[in-house]
């Protein structure tokens, strides 16, 4: 059997890191910040809900009216970013360029291509998302029957391509990773 090398503990601390990460999205983040690109080829964000998934994909459903779905149609590559509060116990004992006297706050971002999806897929993932909100006594957003949630909403399903970690590390340690090459991460 070999002794554990530094690779060996990158590897580790990346699956650590990325479990931390998903959980916090899941558990904690809430809303997201999204990036599209507009027409003149300017990035626009706006907070959005979005459900990490698994494999860091992102699926949201929005309604047909909004201005991203053209934007995706046009250009699909977008960024979701979710940021929250220090992670408790974080240091931040050697600052890379300037001591502001802060810790780093907690980042997962999502690079990737949308895909518009079929009206079977937005009524699934809408009909989960809902459940789940209203079981914790979330109700105030209007409950659509499928007829609805077909006329009016659109399920997409942003494919990562690239996803950075802050935050989930050591003191200000960040994980950028490819997911069809980290497998597990």
């Amino acid at each position: 059997m070999r002794e554990p090398d530094s690779t060996d503990r990158l590897e580790t601390d990346l699956r650590d890191a990325a479990a931390r990460a998903h959980r916090f999205v899941v558990d904690e983040a809430g809303f997201a910040q999204l990036t599209t690109v507009d027409v003149r080829g300017y990035p626009v964000t706006r907070t959005m809900t979005g459900f990490l998934l698994e494999d860091w994909s992102v699926a949201t459903v929005q309604r047909r009216g909004h201005r991203r779905l053209t934007q995706w149609r046009r250009r699909p590559q977008t960024e979701v970013v979710w940021i929250g509060s220090p992670r408790p116990g974080v240091t931040n004992d050697r600052p890379h360029v300037f001591d502001i006297g802060e810790l780093p706050p907690r980042v997962v971002a999502v690079r990737g291509d949308a895909e518009l999806m079929d009206s079977a897929w937005t009524e699934a993932v809408y009909r989960r998302a809902v459940t789940t909100q209203r079981a914790a006594g979330n109700d105030r957003a209007p409950l659509r029957t499928p007829d609805e949630v077909a006329a009016e909403l659109v399920g997409v399903l942003i494919r990562p391509v690239r996803v950075r970690l802050e935050g989930f590390g050591q003191g200000a340690q960040s994980f950028t990773f490819d997911p069809d090459m980290q497998g597990e991460a």
